[in-house]
């Protein structure tokens, strides 16, 4: 295993495990740790993105440029994330079987929408001459 590969692996670990127990601590009514929640729960998402920064360094890549479509996408992808966040919150917290599901669903489908939005669709020559 490279070494940037495992030191991804242990921050992106780390990260993830503060940010799920994080949102756990302020989600759970019975834990009774919303504010200490948040401040966990931020703490592992400002780890992730460091894990991020990390390995793009480590993999000489050069910085992300930041323009109006890459703040877009970004905006774009908390949002779906957020929706998708909000039915299983719905399900979990509020005992809204049904109308989580129908959320969750559809912030399945935004999320799925940010492969074309940030990769593209491109038709392959062969596959088009096959059909």
């Amino acid at each position: 295993m490279e070494k940037k590969n495992f030191i991804t692996l242990v921050l992106g670990v780390i990260g993830g495990l503060l940010f799920s127990i994080g949102m756990c601590m302020a989600l759970l009514e019975e834990w009774a740790m919303f504010n200490e929640g948040i401040i966990v729960g931020a703490i592992g998402a400002v780890l992730l993105l460091i894990t991020w920064i990390v390995y793009r360094k480590m993999s000489g890549r050069t910085p992300k440029k930041i323009n109006g479509k890459a703040v877009a996408k970004t905006i774009y992808g908390i949002f779906a994330t957020l929706v998708f966040g909000a039915g299983m919150c719905l399900i979990m917290v509020y005992e809204m079987m049904l109308y989580g599901i129908i959320v969750g669903v559809i912030g399945m489908l935004l999320m799925l929408m940010l492969i074309p939005m940030c990769i593209g669709l491109k038709d392959s020559k062969k596959e088009v001459e096959e059909a």
